[in-house]
């Protein structure tokens, strides 16, 4: 996408978060407005669903409803508490079981000293009754050793079993981090990181691979005129167009907005193309329907840009070259697929 049509888009949303402020009597803090511009751009979908939900009950959203829906979908540090709460707990599993070996290790010693006394002290006894206490006293104390191992290997099972459990949290922390909770694609945080450590490997090993960047045609037009929920339709279609066709190693993330990023291991530009048309044409066969009414929207087309890795790539001159690509695509007529290979020198070719 060029910048005059990033600006365009930006600019479009911004407009209408303005509205949303205007029309829902929204004090114009700078949170409200992130609100709104989430909402309208549909980046959220649990987000967006929480609003429909209580203006369709109600008519409107009141300013206390929309704090609780920033706080609940947008609180910038809502997935850091949820780290620090499950690190808080994993660190205080550690500090019961640190307690509790030390407490083991001060029983073993005391019962070690109970040995060497006892071992002393029978070499010196002189008849029964003091080896009876003896061996009595040595009893004793193996017992509360043994109680004391027993309850840190009970401690050790317990902590097992929750750490564990905190280990499926982060998982499930670490892979909310990186998912687009609208089309349940990588998010644009884990495309940069994927692509980053592909050029890394690609250096390192020899081997190529493709980059794909699409965007849905007339996407600000569409989402306009039938509505967020419509677009929000229209985006998890793409997503799952995208979802259908990648392979096992291929990374496809909503790079943002309307735009899909799909990285290719080891894929040259012939495959990539390949893979692109694939996408394409199943994203223009999906003929859309209207759930709230059932009415028929028709298609919708995808432009794709492909390029391929250089030796000298970095991340941003890669992504340049595909997006060129993509918007040659897009001054050709949309629904179609460009290579860098179609690029001119005013179209930002970089080599």
């Amino acid at each position: 996408m060029s910048q005059r049509e990033e600006y365009q888009r930006t600019i479009g949303y911004g407009e209408a978060a303005i509205g949303q402020i205007r029309r829902n009597e929204t004090p114009a803090y700078p949170r409200n407005y992130e609100l709104w511009y989430t909402y309208c751009a549909g980046f959220n979908h649990a987000l967006n669903k929480a609003i429909n939900d209580i203006i369709r009950s109600r008519g409107g959203i009141s300013a206390e409803e929309v704090q609780s829906i920033y706080d609940q979908y947008l609180a910038p540090f809502r997935l850091g508490d949820r780290i620090d709460e499950v690190g808080g707990r994993i660190s205080g599993e550690i500090n019961d079981v640190v307690a509790m070996v030390g407490r083991t290790i001060a029983a073993n010693a005391k019962y070690c000293d109970s040995l060497s006394g006892a071992s002393t002290e029978l070499t010196q006894a002189t008849n029964a009754q003091r080896i009876e206490g003896i061996v009595q006293n040595l009893i004793n104390a193996t017992r509360a050793t043994e109680a004391v191992n027993r309850e840190l290997e009970a401690q050790l099972a317990d902590s097992q079993r929750q750490i564990i459990e905190l280990k499926e949290s982060l998982d499930a922390i670490r892979f909310e981090s990186l998912t687009d909770e609208m089309t349940t694609l990588a998010n644009r945080k884990h495309f940069d990181q994927s692509l980053e450590r592909m050029i890394t490997q690609a250096r390192d090993s020899g081997e190529g691979f493709s980059l794909l960047i699409t965007d849905i045609d007339h996407f600000k037009v569409f989402n306009d005129t039938y509505g967020h929920q419509t677009g929000d339709q229209v985006l998890r279609l793409v997503g799952l167009a995208v979802k259908q066709n990648v392979k096992g190693h291929d990374v496809a993330c909503r790079y943002g907005g309307e735009e899909f990023g799909i990285i290719l291991p080891r894929t040259g530009i012939d495959n990539a193309v390949k893979l692109a048309e694939q996408i394409r044409v199943a994203v223009m066969s999906k003929e859309l329907v209207k759930r709230s009414t059932g009415e028929n929207l028709g298609y919708i087309t995808i432009s794709i840009g492909v390029a391929t890795f250089h030796a000298d790539d970095s991340p941003a001159t890669l992504i340049e070259r595909a997006d060129a690509a993509l918007y040659v695509a897009k001054r050709s007529g949309r629904n179609r697929v460009c290579t860098e290979a179609a690029l001119s020198p005013s179209d930002g070719t970089l080599d």
